[in-house]
């Protein structure tokens, strides 16, 4: 039996099904990449003792999650602006500003663990793929028909593209918040630092709504996903939420020795 293309869409959808994913090998190989671009382009703290801390609370963290044998690697960024991402493969950033305004230990965890979720959940590898594959999507239409022409026509497909992506950025940012709560339980670390975090932001936008530009640009945050999580940890028995760890002398050791080094530059770091 034989089949015939219809239509220049159908040939297009056959390109958008054939397209190769991104294996666990290619993942940790662009994160190599990543990792080394980065370290050339912004400023990263270097302080032995900072960097240990957040090393150690991060593979902890990492340890206990579906994926502990990625190579995974944490890094400060020496910029006062709050924000945080990851890097396919297990390759983890996070602002000195946004550890500077987490208050307690389980707020900072509460963060790596939605980064690590990130990873684990290989929602930056599954973004280049569905990045990689609307892009020869859009360029088999265009080739094939005259849709792309008109601009008009072009800045609908742009637009389409652009809310797709912020959709599925959201959806991930809630499948993040939730696998963080659970990687940090099962470290032992309360899980209240990640909505307690969210409402410390929430607060901190409305009262100077520029300051957190870098954050909100790259972690969709609305009012829900402090709903959500706090449900989602309203679930836990209270007896099995009150041995969990909030705070420690070794994170707040961290904050102190931070307000010694000299200010951090001014750095945009917007990477997702």
């Amino acid at each position: 039996m034989s089949f015939r293309l219809t239509s220049p869409f159908a040939l297009a959808l056959l390109l958008l099904a054939s397209a190769c994913s991104i294996g666990e090998d290619e993942e940790v190989r662009l994160g190599h990449e990543y990792d080394a671009q980065i370290e050339q382009e912004l400023p990263l703290i270097t302080d032995p003792a900072i960097t240990g801390y957040v090393e150690e609370l991060g593979r902890a963290i990492a340890g206990r999650t579906s994926r502990p044998d990625l190579p995974w690697q944490f890094h400060v960024v020496n910029a006062a602006d709050v924000n945080a991402f990851a890097v396919p493969g297990g390759f983890i950033y996070v602002n000195r500003g946004l550890i500077e305004r987490a208050e307690t230990m389980d707020e900072l965890a509460g963060v790596l663990g939605h980064e690590i979720g990130h990873v684990v959940l290989r929602h930056s590898a599954e973004q280049m793929e569905a990045r990689n594959r609307t892009g020869g999507v859009v360029t088999a239409i265009c080739v094939l028909t005259s849709l792309c022409d008109g601009g008009v026509a072009q800045m609908a497909i742009n637009v389409a593209g652009a809310a797709w992506f912020a959709r599925h950025s959201r959806t991930d940012e809630a499948e993040a918040d939730s696998a963080g709560i659970f990687a940090v339980m099962a470290t032992g670390i309360s899980p209240e630092g990640i909505p307690s975090f969210f409402e410390t932001l929430l607060q901190e936008r409305r009262t100077q709504p520029t300051i957190l530009d870098d954050w909100f640009s790259s972690h969709p945050l609305e009012e829900d996903r402090v709903v959500r999580t706090r449900a989602i940890i309203a679930a836990v028995p209270q007896a099995e939420l009150a041995r969990l760890a909030t705070d420690s002398d070794e994170f707040q050791a961290l904050k102190e020795r931070l307000r010694y080094l000299p200010p951090a530059p001014q750095v945009t770091s917007r990477t997702q």
